[in-house]
């Protein structure tokens, strides 16, 4: 699956390297879900929130 994610190091959107969907607790005590990876080129630590499952 490719992720794109904004990577703070370089600055730019990229894309992530070995993506994975992770949930965290949310606002008002439910959870929400994100994807987690790697930056391509610089290998810096890339989090992306996603919208609601419905």
């Amino acid at each position: 699956m490719d992720t794109q994610g904004y990577c703070v190091k370089c600055k730019e959107k990229r894309m992530m390297k070995d993506a994975k969907e992770v949930s965290f607790k949310g606002k008002g005590g439910g959870d929400r879900r994100a994807m987690s990876g790697m930056c391509e080129k610089c290998g810096t630590k890339m989090f992306r929130i996603l919208p609601k499952a419905k």
